[in-house]
């Protein structure tokens, strides 16, 4: 099963921090986060501050890295097959995705510890806009993989 991931995240340098986390399975399951204690407005770009902290849901999304990585974990317990993550920025998602995900010196048993780069995937179309929201950008990304997908604009 594969697990289309995307984060946002405070600014492009190896000294990122988590904001938020989206997972788009094939068969339509979701799961989104926004963490409360990872990072400061301070931490952010221009960018980020500019476009991705006003599309923050907020509410029962935002929880601490603690509950979020509970969440997370439950979120991955709930499928019976292995999991691929799908993602089309492994050098940040990735990365962001194993800290939330790693627990206890342990690793999900039924998560690949390896992405898939999805730019690298004949699915990836070129000009399509990310509105930069986790969620969201995870389910354009899905859907581009989706059967009898155009490959094309969003769904």
């Amino acid at each position: 099963m594969r697990l289309f991931l995307d984060c946002e995240f405070s600014q492009l340098t190896a000294s990122a921090k988590l904001i938020s986390l989206a997972l788009v399975a094939e068969d339509g399951r979701e799961f989104y986060v926004e963490l409360l204690d990872t990072w400061r407005e301070a931490d952010c770009s221009d960018f980020v501050v500019e476009i991705v902290l006003p599309q923050l849901w907020g509410g029962s999304y935002a929880l601490s890295i603690i509950g979020a990585r509970s969440a997370l974990l439950e979120f991955l317990a709930s499928f019976d097959e292995a999991l691929e993550i799908v993602t089309d920025a492994p050098q940040y998602d990735w990365e962001l995705f194993c800290e939330l995900a790693y627990a206890d010196g342990k690793w999900p048993r039924n998560v690949r510890n390896y992405p898939t780069d999805a730019t690298t995937l004949d699915a990836i179309s070129d000009g399509i806009p990310l509105p930069h929201h986790a969620l969201l950008d995870a389910r354009i990304i899905a859907s581009m993989f989706a059967p009898g997908s155009p490959k094309k604009g969003l769904p």
